[in-house]
């Protein structure tokens, strides 16, 4: 657990998170943590990466607005309605658990990978709930928190650019250490 959470605090990092806005996901650092004062690793820009907290409302077609609804929807990235919002490798992941489900031969992904598999407590959620965007070109990172029974959750939404629209790539989950890409649906 302590390697995951030391690997996606140098990831965010290194995408060029500034240390508040990493602070607003991980958490305060201990009192005798050396003060950050290195500059930020980029220039403010439009899409320098944001805490949803402290931030504008989300932007209409924005990485975050794409991943927002799944967070107002428990289940959703399984609605085959809703599969335009993905690219590969997850929309084919998700093709793979409909043909599954379909055949009849059962589940093969967790009805709430969102909330990283977690118990549904939408109130919870919402009080708690934290993002950050990175955009990257045509490329971006959506890191989702929120505590749920006093257990921090913490997932990574990767999405690409394609003909102007964000779409989904893959989700990570940092806390449960799987990714949507990696399950084998056949």
């Amino acid at each position: 657990m302590a390697r995951a959470l030391a690997l996606a605090t140098v990831c965010l990092l290194a995408a060029g998170l500034s240390s508040a806005a990493a602070q607003g996901l991980f958490g305060a650092p201990p009192a005798n943590a050396p003060a950050d004062n290195a500059a930020p690793a980029t220039p403010p820009a439009a899409s320098q990466p944001t805490d949803s907290a402290a931030a504008a409302p989300v932007q209409p077609g924005s990485p975050t607005a794409v991943v927002k609804p799944f967070y107002e929807h428990v289940g959703l990235e399984l609605d085959p309605a809703q599969r335009s919002h993905f690219a590969d490798p997850a929309k084919s992941v998700l093709d793979n658990s409909d043909t599954l489900r379909k055949s009849g031969q059962g589940e093969c992904l967790d009805p709430n990978m969102a909330l990283d598999n977690a118990a549904y407590d939408k109130a919870e959620i919402d009080r708690s709930l934290k993002t950050i965007e990175a955009v990257n070109g045509d490329e971006a990172k959506v890191v989702v928190a929120f505590v749920v029974e006093g257990n921090p959750h913490r997932l990574e939404w990767k999405l690409k650019k394609i003909d102007g629209d964000w779409k989904i790539s893959d989700l990570l989950s940092v806390t449960g250490e799987w990714a949507l890409s990696q399950y084998q649906c056949e």
